[in-house]
């Protein structure tokens, strides 16, 4: 007696393992649908999506291997994937984002990028995918809005649109992303505010929105995001001033700013504090160059150029542990140049049309 029922819970072991490897039909459905709304004619990434079973064998498709559910879609236009080494060139997809992809209702990640010509919108169903932890649709040509209910996606950790020609607003919902790591949307028609209350997002490490037509303030939450690492506003309508708080973040590396309306004055704690790539060229900055530099400060980057900055460079920025790249140029500087570094390894370029600055590597100062 135990033998046989030994031998009934064997086999029924048996047969659940057999059941998750195989492709759910409802999946496989669906992933159909998917792929008769696209048209790969180069590569041939859809070759594979033949058979019964998805899970196995289908190109750019994983399941998850406890559920047997399609768990992601990983279609890149530019791989080094054998397939695309044998057709010796990057991918070119045409067509759109089926909504037949909300029917994969245990989507882990939507990964479509780098196809160049994949257009229409993207399908508002997505926000109602509980499960999606990664999006990124970077390099196509998808237009429309981002789905007013994105918020709804409260495990998404990745979302990555950038590339592409989207247009709208970013929606308000988007603040209650709490899980939000990522958020790139740069090069795109977005327009509209950056929402007041983006700081919400405490586990954001990467802010990327360069490339759009966004208006408006910079959100002083920003400055209270203390994992923020990148921050990149560049290229847009923003207008106002320069957060004094951007100073005072410990991990912020990149503050690009460059290419707004921004006025103001430059905080003077930007010049002692962590960040290494400052660029705020291009805007409406007035008022001096803070004579704030000190061995905390270390610039691979620091680029002021294109604004309306009056006054001396200031004495000590030859404290500074490094200045790589400084460009000043195109501002109503005046005075003599300091010694030393970093002007010993910098040329005339970075200082042009000043008012009248003068000295290396500049000309001689008159007396």
């Amino acid at each position: 007696m135990d033998t046989n029922k030994s031998l009934v819970i064997l086999f029924v072991l048996l047969l659940a393992a057999t059941t998750v490897q195989s492709c759910f039909p409802t999946d496989r459905a669906a992933l159909l649908e998917f792929r008769a709304k696209l048209n790969e004619p180069y590569i041939g990434v859809f070759n594979t999506w033949k058979g019964q079973d998805c899970c196995k064998g289908w190109y750019g498709v994983s399941c998850d291997p406890n559920t047997g559910r399609v768990a992601g879609i990983t279609l890149r236009g530019e791989s080094e994937d054998p397939i695309f080494q044998k057709a010796k060139r990057s991918g070119l997809m045409t067509g759109s984002i089926s909504p037949a992809i909300c029917k994969l209702t245990r989507l882990s990640g939507i990964i479509i990028a780098d196809w160049k010509g994949i257009s229409g919108g993207i399908p508002s169903c997505i926000a109602k995918l509980p499960f999606l932890r990664h999006i990124d649709l970077v390099g196509n040509k998808i237009s429309g809005v981002i789905p007013a209910n994105i918020g709804m996606l409260l495990r998404l950790k990745v979302l990555n649109l950038a590339d592409n020609q989207i247009s709208g607003v970013i929606p308000p919902s988007i603040t209650r992303l709490t899980s939000l790591a990522h958020l790139d949307l740069r090069n795109n028609n977005i327009s509209g505010v950056i929402p007041r209350d983006i700081g919400r997002l405490k586990m954001l490490s990467r802010v990327l929105l360069s490339g759009n037509k966004i208006s408006g303030q910079i959100p002083e939450s920003l400055t209270r995001i203390y994992r923020l690492a990148d921050l990149e506003i560049s290229m847009n309508r923003l207008t106002g001033s320069i957060p004094v708080s951007f100073g005072k973040m410990s991990v912020l590396a990149t503050l690009n700013l460059d290419g707004n309306l921004i006025s103001g004055e430059i905080p003077g704690t930007l010049m002692t504090s962590s960040i290494s790539n400052l660029n705020l060229s291009g805007n409406l900055i007035t008022g001096r160059i803070p004579n704030t530099f000190g061995p905390r400060s270390y610039f691979t980057v620091l680029d002021l150029a294109n604004n309306r900055l009056q006054g001396s460079i200031p004495a000590s920025i030859t404290a500074a542990s490094f200045i790589g790249h400084l460009d000043v140029s195109h501002n109503h500087l005046c005075g003599k140049m300091p010694a030393g570094s970093p002007f010993d390894h910098l040329d005339a370029t970075s200082f042009a049309y000043n008012t009248c600055l003068c000295g290396k590597p500049l000309g001689i100062c008159k007396k």
